[in-house]
C-alpha cells in the first residue's frame, strides 16, 4: 500500500497544482493578470517540483527498487575510531530513514567494548528504501581529530556499507541444508536477563560462497533464524547479479580492503570541515546536518549520474 501510495499521491497532487492554475488563469482573465500573477508563479514552482521528483522516481525502476533493505555497516581500517565511525555510520541511517518515516529495525550488532561497533545491520523499510540506498554502498572514511588518542592527533577511520533488497516471498532462491552452518548464541547488548541466560542470536554462513549473516533482534531463535535465512538470500541473489556487473561485484563479491583507495565518500570534520562524494563530485560544508542524516543530495547526484 505505502508503494502504492508512493506512486500515486505525487501525480494527484500534480494534477491538482495544475488545476489550480487553471482557475487562476481564469480569474486572471476576468479581473487581471497582476492580481493572480504571484500565485500562478507559486503554482506552476510546485508543480514542476513535483515533476522533478517523479522524473527522478521514474530512475528507480530496478527489479527490486521498490523493496525494503537490509543495510549492513562494518569498521574497517583505523581501530577503535573505526569502530566509533561505523556507529556514527549506523546512525546516520537510521535518521535518515525516521525522517522519511520508514520502519528502521536493528538486525544485531556487534559492539566494541571500547567503543563503538564493529558491525550492525539495519532493517529499513519503506517505499523505494532499496533503490535509493544502494547508492551507499561502498567505503566511507572519517578524518577528525581522535577523540580517543591522548596526544590530540589526527586519524583517519574507515568503515564499509553494503545495501541488499529485503525480498518479498514472492522471490526464492534455493539454499540446501546441507550448505548452511547455523550457530546459536547468547545476544549481545542491552536486554537484561534473557540476553545472559538464552541462545536466540543466530549466525548463519552459507557454506559456498562464505557468506555470513546474524541476526539477534528477536527474542526468539526462531524468528530470528527465519530474518536471518531472508537476509542470507538477499545477499546470494546480490552476489549472482554482481557477477553479470562489474561495478556490482566491487560492492558485493571481492571489495577488497575497507581503507585508503576504496572510498566512495570522504567526511573531513579536521582541518576544515566537508563531506564530498568521489564519485559525483558533490560536497556540502555542513558536515553534521549530513551526519544527521541530510544525505539525498549525494544520493540524487549518483543515481541521476548512472541514468
Amino acid at each position: 500500500m505505502k508503494v502504492a501510495r508512493a506512486v500515486v499521491d505525487p501525480i494527484r497532487e500534480l494534477e491538482g497544482h495544475l488545476e489550480e492554475v487553471d482557475v487562476l488563469a481564469e480569474m486572471g482573465a476576468e479581473a487581471g493578470e497582476d492580481e493572480v500573477l504571484d500565485d500562478i508563479k507559486a503554482a506552476l514552482h510546485a508543480a514542476l517540483t513535483l515533476v522533478e521528483k517523479l522524473e527522478f522516481q521514474v530512475m528507480l525502476g530496478g527489479p527490486n527498487d521498490r523493496a525494503g533493505a537490509f543495510l549492513q555497516v562494518s569498521a574497517g581500517a583505523g581501530g577503535i575510531d573505526a569502530c566509533d565511525w561505523a556507529a556514527m555510520l549506523m546512525r546516520m541511517y537510521t535518521r535518515w530513514g525516521e525522517a522519511r518515516e520508514f520502519d528502521v529495525e536493528g538486525i544485531e550488532v556487534q559492539e566494541e567494548t571500547q567503543g563503538g561497533i564493529r558491525h550492525a545491520t539495519l532493517r529499513i523499510s519503506g517505499p523505494f528504501a532499496f533503490g535509493y540506498l544502494k547508492a551507499e554502498s561502498g567505503v566511507h572514511r572519517l578524518v577528525r581529530i581522535s577523540p580517543f588518542d591522548a596526544q590530540a592527533r589526527r586519524q583517519t577511520a574507515f568503515a564499509s556499507v553494503d545495501v541488499t533488497p529485503e525480498l518479498d516471498d514472492s522471490i526464492q532462491i534455493e539454499i540446501k541444508d546441507v550448505d548452511l552452518k547455523v550457530d546459536t548464541m547468547r545476544a549481545g547488548g542491552a536486554g537484561g536477563q534473557h540476553v545472559n541466560k538464552t541462545e536466540s542470536a543466530v549466525r548463519m554462513t552459507h557454506i559456498p560462497t562464505g557468506v555470513v549473516v546474524r541476526c539477534q533482534n528477536e527474542r526468539s531463535q526462531h524468528k530470528n533464524r527465519a530474518t536471518a535465512l531472508k537476509l542470507l538470500q538477499a545477499k546470494l541473489i546480490a552476489l549472482e547479479e554482481s557477477k553479470r556487473d562489474a561495478e556490482m561485484a566491487k560492492l558485493y563479491g571481492e571489495k577488497g580492503e575497507i581503507a585508503w583507495g576504496s572510498q566512495i565518500r570522504s567526511y573531513v570534520l579536521n582541518p576544515y570541515q566537508m563531506v564530498k562524494d568521489h564519485r559525483t563530485n558533490v560536497d556540502n560544508g555542513n558536515v553534521q546536518a549530513v551526519l544527521d542524516g541530510e544525505i539525498d543530495p549525494f544520493i540524487e547526484a549518483y543515481l541521476k549520474s548512472r541514468r
